[in-house]
């Protein structure tokens, strides 16, 4: 069976953004997805204001100019495959293979392109803020003892955080992992609970929506050291998992267009070889850092 190029193309690309949703929660730089390197202009220190003309002309003794700063990250390209579908398998199995095996490189190329998605959006000197809740099992890999679990008065903390950096009150977001969502809806009332869960928008992805953030859930998150930066290392013991908060307007993703890739009967490898290639990126936007916040676990004693 020939590999229909056009109509797996938008099937899997389709898929891409519909099964990690928050990705459209940011500012698209699609447009850039053929370049190497995306630059973000930032712009420098406001000027001064004064409310007489005498003050104001002060100003211009050691006049200077306004120093923007460059923001920059780069585009990545993504390899998922090949893999091989045996001659005898297209004829012998029950099953559609070639679907299942196009499925597969969609899947593996979205586990790999969100999760460097989600990293990449969190400086090296983020803002922190520390769990407040009980102690619970550690769920980071390799993790051991206990950490503080999510709660309610964790993402106020995060309300709070971005009321203090002005920003606007919609667009806040919030991805947590499925423990911490689990542990967030213990810590709300049967009331609060059920207004939580009515908020749910399964189209876009949405959990639920808690003090201005629309909350989402996946499996996993992010893993930090038990000083809340990001692990880069082998895992250990002190690992603590990190929910990650962040407006729309202050990260992006650049998304470019899958290309699947096919050698139809093969005749060195006995049958047919698919593999999938996309271009894709994300980084913070702002110089400052803010607009990003790092939920992580506290250590419980």
């Amino acid at each position: 069976m020939a590999l229909q190029k056009e109509i797996w193309i938008s099937s899997i690309t389709e898929g891409l953004f519909a099964d990690n949703s928050f990705a459209k929660r940011a500012i698209n730089h699609s447009a850039f997805v053929d370049g190497k390197t995306v630059h973000i202009p930032g712009a420098g220190a406001a000027p001064s204001v004064t409310k007489t003309r005498a003050k104001a002309l002060e100003n211009l003794t050691g006049l200077k100019g306004r120093v923007d700063t460059d923001l920059t990250y780069n585009i990545e390209t993504y390899f998922a495959g090949p893999v091989l579908i045996e001659n005898p398998e297209q004829v012998e199995l029950s099953y559609d293979k070639r679907n299942s095996v196009l499925k597969s490189l969609k899947t593996a190329l979205a586990d790999k392109l969100y999760q460097d998605l989600l990293e990449n959006w969190v400086p090296s000197d983020v803002t922190k803020i520390e769990t407040t809740g009980e102690g619970v099992a550690a769920t980071a890999p390799s993790a051991t003892g206990k950490r503080g679990a999510v709660t309610r008065a964790d993402v106020r903390a995060l309300r709070a955080q971005f009321d203090k950096w002005d920003l606007p009150q919609t667009g806040r977001c919030l991805m947590l992992d499925a423990d911490m969502y689990s542990q967030l809806l213990g810590s709300l009332t049967e009331s609060e609970a059920s207004a939580f869960l009515t908020t749910a928008d399964a189209k876009s992805g949405i959990v639920g929506r808690l003090y201005g953030f629309d909350i989402y859930m996946r499996s996993k998150v992010i893993t930090v050291t038990a000083a809340g930066a990001k692990k880069t290392g082998a895992a250990a013991a002190t690992d603590s998992a990190a929910a990650i908060a962040w407006h729309d307007e202050c990260v992006s993703v650049a998304l470019g267009s899958v290309d699947i890739n096919e050698n139809a009967g093969d005749a060195i490898a006995f049958g047919d070889i698919l593999s999938a290639t996309v271009r894709a990126g994300g980084h913070y936007v702002r110089n400052d850092k803010r607009g990003v916040v790092l939920l992580y676990q506290s250590t419980v004693a």
